[in-house]
């Protein structure tokens, strides 16, 4: 097998079709009639292993002989040219245990479903090699790289600039991360809340919202804009630490209006800190009246009466889309909010504030709480 292989793969190269080794292998495993199809999840190791030492003995599977011409044509098949031309999407991804992997999981599914060209993910974390993973990337034809989380992110930096890199699943991404990535960060879309928030309380007119410029400015500029396409006023304040962000809160609470503002909770692990400031904003708002809505869906569970998270499927779906723009030319410069969301509501805390949600409009969330 090893002899007329190394054979065939001389005189392809000679002809001009010295394309990856892998694609060469993986159509004489689809010339074989195989018993059973591959798994997936959970099964997928178990009918896997030993896949190449079940191949090269020719025990386990029914192969069909296939000539050397018979092998070229395949491989000149136009679709499959194409695929070889355009090269491969590397996906990044922390090595993290459940429930974090999950959702990892899924953006790779949605990366798999969207595209067509060749997808290899590789679990990472701190211990890596950089080196040996950009050897990889090159020998496989990699043109772009998808790094999702922070540690992919990290990882990612440290790769040769010719390969393209595009961000997804992280948050927290401030200005002077930003200035050089280009993806999706994990943040709902400002423009999405605001929607959301004008069709259950159509009377609000202003947008209260207290943030860290050193985290969150590049989210602020864009809600600005969405505030003002969407005729509401977003009434913005700086706070550079706990302290300082009680205090705003305190103050905005006491002069809100329920009747036309709402408080907008961002990620800020400053001004939205989980351990002390969130309890405390949660009480000012039930005592007050005043709606607030967030970009984390777990406060949805704590009282907020919205708020939106990330759909990883669509997510990855996205970013498979941007990749093959990527490779095509048509990089889209810059990190963009999440617009591929699910959305959360809290019923008690919407009939606290005497709204009434109808079975109707219950359906047009994803999530309820507290669950039925």
């Amino acid at each position: 097998m090893t002899t007329l292989f190394s054979t065939a793969w001389r005189r392809l190269r000679a002809r001009g079709l010295w394309w990856p080794l892998s694609l060469l292998l993986s159509l004489l495993l689809l010339a074989a009639a195989a018993p059973r199809a591959l798994g997936h999840g959970a099964d997928a190791a178990p009918a896997t292993a030993g896949l190449f030492e079940r191949y090269d003995s020719g025990g386990q599977y029914d192969m069909t002989p296939i000539t050397l011409s018979q092998l070229e044509d395949q491989l000149r098949r136009p679709e499959l040219q194409a695929s070889a031309g355009k090269g491969a999407i590397a996906v990044l991804y922390p090595n993290v245990s459940e429930p974090f992997r999950g959702a990892f999981i899924g953006m790779i599914q949605g990366i798999e479903e969207r595209t067509r060209l060749r997808v290899r993910s590789y679990a990472v974390d701190a211990r890596i090699d950089a080196a040996d993973l950009n050897a990889q990337l090159k020998r496989s034809g990699t043109r772009v790289v998808i790094a999702l989380g922070r540690q992919g992110l990290n990882v990612a930096a440290a790769l040769d600039r010719d390969i393209v890199v595009l961000v997804g699943g992280a948050l927290l991404l401030s200005d002077a991360e930003i200035v050089n990535l280009n993806g999706i960060s994990l943040t709902p879309d400002p423009a999405l809340l605001f929607t959301r928030l004008r069709t259950l309380l159509p009377e609000i007119r202003r947008v209260l919202v207290v943030y860290d410029p050193r985290k969150t400015e590049w989210l602020l500029r864009i809600a600005r804009e969405a505030a003002r396409e969407q005729g509401l006023e977003l009434v913005s304040h700086e706070a550079r630490d706990l302290a300082q962000a009680a205090q705003v809160y305190t103050a905005q609470f006491a002069a809100a209006d329920s009747r036309r503002d709402a408080v907008w909770l961002p990620h800020d692990t400053t001004t939205v800190e989980e351990g002390t400031l969130l309890p405390l904003i949660l009480k000012q708002a039930w005592n007050s009246g005043v709606p607030i809505f967030s970009s984390n869906v777990l406060h949805v569970k704590k009282g907020a009466l919205f708020a939106m998270s990330p759909n990883n499927v669509e997510l990855g779906r996205s970013l498979a889309s941007s990749a093959e723009g990527a490779i095509a030319g048509e990089l889209k410069k810059g990190v963009q909010p999440l617009r591929e969301l699910y959305t959360a509501i809290n019923l008690r805390t919407a009939s606290h504030m005497g709204l009434t949600i109808g079975h109707q409009q219950q359906r047009t969330f994803d999530l309820i709480y507290p669950e039925p």
